[in-house]
């Protein structure tokens, strides 16, 4: 086959829209998101923090609301309000970008039964220092999450390091999408943490309350469950993850045993009326034996993943000038955990029924916006759990999470969030099952190719050779014997300038 220029031969009708989407964001990614912001306080008539928070998690498709009522001079004063160490965001020019733009009409209710408990909606708080006083639940409570897996609840005394995160970044960005921690379990006495939770069942009867426990051996597991149903909650969970115990023969060391998991999970399951729910580690190679496991013992769901042993290398991160391996969470961690919570979502043996009904899925790793979560809850998660995000931004990020579901669901006309609960399951297959015949060719829109020859590069270094680059007209030219249709080029390409064309059979290449 000759060497050929696939181009898309008209301005693509999606140009506009992508341009301003690739703007938006990445000017919302300069955002501090700053407490009491400045820029707000300086509006009279809108709210542009809260309209730029809402880019930054997703919902540019609605941000236009909190500044339909901004003048000219509210937008302007918003701007020179900004305290951006760099410059100022472009506040005007976001608003003009998202003009017009409102939530769907008639938003539907995110409410869906786990463990056949009622939750107003599906995000939870994460068993993690998010969530570890009365005072943090109750504000997240008041914000809107639905629900908490309250910090592991331990027997022995807990005496944590100094410091005890570290964080990896992008440059340029003042957050991180890889977080590594040190942290342990709650450093409360026992007895207070379930006055704790007692109390937030109390005064928050329609939130979910969940323990999360650790034991160290049957007799500590028992009466740590039986605590927790004492103070009223509504679930427990059995913490078989935890990547950084000093002790052996706990934490992660139990999730990777599926003896261990199934004792332990039997032995509270016989000794409660509450769903129990256990945690499983993704420090293993096969995560479907120990959830099988918790499945043989009659768990009511599994909660996965937990955190990611890891190594970072930053100074800042050292206890006493000595570093050790812990726990990775963030955005990084969220293609492990959507494998490992598909893997139990695909095995036939964790599915099927038990005593009548399936233990249910709860989702946690990397989730910062609602897209992150919808993709949690289309492989079969009944809620999901937030903890990095929260660490990051704040409990204000539950607004952007209901918001962004309901808009989706609105959107597709879907009146109750179980319909979308692993609805994706069906599109996953075998890599032996996949189509092998055919191929899909790249094509390339000269409306957004800007001729940096980013595909070129990399096609020839880490590819198949099948583009070439005019270095006068800084233009791509596809040699289509030599593509194979692995679409590394578009995976580059900054400005989304590379498309797919149709699949067609390999035979007629």
């Amino acid at each position: 086959m000759q060497k050929t220029s696939i181009f898309v031969p008209t301005k693509h009708p999606n140009t506009d829209a992508m341009n301003k989407t690739m703007h938006l964001q990445e000017e919302a990614a300069r955002c501090l998101l700053c407490a009491d912001a400045p820029c707000s306080k300086a509006c009279k008539n809108g709210d542009p923090a809260r309209a730029i928070r809402a880019i930054r998690f997703g919902n540019e498709a609605i941000a236009g609301q909190w500044l339909e009522k901004c003048s000219d001079a509210d937008l302007q004063a918003a701007e020179a309000a900004c305290i951006h160490y760099d410059r100022p965001i472009r506040i005007r020019e976001l608003a003009e970008a998202v003009k017009g733009t409102k939530p769907q009409k008639g938003l539907p209710s995110l409410a869906i039964d786990f463990c056949g408990i009622p939750c107003e909606n599906p995000f939870f708080l994460a068993s993690s220092a998010i969530c570890t006083n009365y005072e943090m639940v109750a504000r997240a409570f008041e914000a809107g999450w639905a629900g908490v897996f309250y910090k592991t609840i331990y027997m022995e005394d807990i005496r944590e390091v100094s410091p005890r995160f570290d964080a990896v970044s992008e440059s340029g960005r003042s957050d991180f999408f890889g977080f590594r921690n040190m942290e342990q379990l709650s450093e409360n006495p026992v007895e207070v943490d379930f006055d704790i939770l007692r109390r937030l069942k109390k005064d928050y009867p329609n939130k979910v309350v969940i323990a999360s426990i650790m034991g160290n051996g049957e007799t500590e597991w028992i009466t740590l469950a039986k605590m927790a149903e004492e103070a009223g909650v509504d679930a427990v969970e059995l913490n078989f993850s935890c990547p950084q115990m000093k002790l052996a023969g706990m934490g992660s060391d139990v999730g990777q045993n599926s003896e261990l998991v199934l004792f332990y999970t039997a032995y509270v399951k016989h000794n409660v009326k509450i769903p129990v729910i256990p945690k499983m580690t993704p420090n293993i190679t096969q995560i479907n034996q120990p959830a099988m496991a918790a499945h043989f013992a009659s768990a009511d769901a599994v909660s996965a993943i937990n955190t990611i042993k890891s190594v970072t290398m930053n100074s800042r991160g050292a206890v006493a000038d000595k570093k050790t391996v812990s726990g990775l969470s963030g955005r990084a961690v969220k293609p492990i955990a959507l494998r490992h919570i598909l893997e139990m979502a695909k095995n036939p043996i964790f599915t099927a029924t038990n005593n009548g009904k399936r233990i249910e899925l709860s989702g946690i790793g990397g989730i910062e916006t609602w897209r992150d979560a919808l993709e949690f809850i289309q492989l079969g998660c009944s809620n999901v759990q937030v903890c990095t995000a929260v660490m990051q931004y704040g409990y204000r990020i539950i607004d952007d999470l209901v918001l962004g579901l309901q808009n989706y669901m609105a959107s597709r006309d879907i009146k109750h969030l179980s319909d979308l609960v692993g609805e994706e399951l069906p599109n996953f297959d075998t890599p032996t099952n996949l189509d092998r015949d055919t191929i899909v060719y790249p094509t390339f829109d000269r409306e957004l190719y800007i001729g940096c020859g980013r595909c070129y590069t990399s096609c020839q270094d880490g590819g198949h050779q099948a583009i070439s680059f005019d270095v006068d007209l800084r233009q791509p030219h596809l040699d289509g014997k030599r593509c194979v249709g692995c679409h590394l080029c578009r995976l580059v390409c900054p400005t989304g300038a590379i498309g797919v064309a149709k699949r067609i059979a390999k035979k007629d290449r």
